[in-house]
């Protein structure tokens, strides 16, 4: 499969996650007496993952997520040269997501972007409120399991073939149950990205969190699986180029 229609893939695949994601938070999460809550957000969330990675898996792996894309590098299982062509594709479907639910959204009397608009954030902007260093900790943490759940799950000669979408999905749901209080979950840099830009203010102002803890986090699961399993030391030499 050639690499522009495994970008094109991506792409779909990280618009289906933030229109599925994020639309539930806008437009479901609240809505008077039928709102979907935190537990539907996440399980929204992870359906999203699921049935992207059943759809699309089988062209491009189903990354939708520049943090999984460079832990699987790190990790061993992706060329290093494909990552910038799957992160650009990743973000620009992030962001026409935004731009679809935007037109959805802006549907509604009263509606505000600024309001937070499914964005990710810290201190006052966390809905719980939690400070910085909480939420680093939490996004760099979350997203290295997320990782290890993905490297293991995909492992061709350790797991069973076929449920890999599957468990993808559950851990993703298991994630947002966890830390939708903390920075309302990003684990995906183009997931913040495709809302914070429509947000504005604020959003973009934290976004850098939003990227910097997830691709360490996603670069050091990737790390970790591969530690485990490979019985000679890493070198990154070692990484495809």
């Amino acid at each position: 499969m050639t690499l522009g229609r495994r970008s094109i893939a991506e792409m779909v695949g990280t618009f289906w996650l933030v229109l599925g994601g994020c639309g539930s938070a806008v437009l479901a999460a609240s809505f008077p007496g039928l709102g979907i809550g935190f537990a539907g957000v996440a399980l929204a969330f992870g359906l999203s993952v699921l049935t992207m990675a059943y759809a699309l898996g089988g062209i491009s792996g189903a990354h939708f997520n520049p943090a999984v894309s460079v832990g699987l590098w790190l990790g061993g299982r992706f060329p290093g040269r494909d990552v910038p062509a799957y992160v650009a594709a990743q973000v620009a479907g992030a962001l026409l997501a935004g731009g679809v639910l935007y037109a959805i959204a802006s549907g509604a009397p009263g509606f505000t972007p600024a309001a937070g608009f499914a964005a990710n954030g810290y201190g006052a902007h966390s809905p719980g409120g939690y400070a910085l260093p909480a939420a680093a900790v939490c996004e760099l943490v979350l997203t290295c399991g997320f990782l290890l759940v993905i490297m293991g799950v995909t492992d061709t000669q350790r797991a069973p073939a076929g449920f890999a979408p599957l468990a993808i999905g559950l851990a993703l749901t298991l994630i947002h149950l966890i830390s939708i209080p903390v920075t309302n979950t990003s684990v995906n840099p183009a997931r913040s990205t495709g809302v914070a830009l429509f947000a504005g203010g604020w959003a973009v102002h934290q976004l850098w969190l939003f990227w910097l803890a997830p691709l360490v986090g996603g670069g050091a699961g990737g790390l970790l699986y591969r530690a485990l399993v490979e019985p000679r030391p890493l070198s990154i030499r070692d990484q495809r180029a």
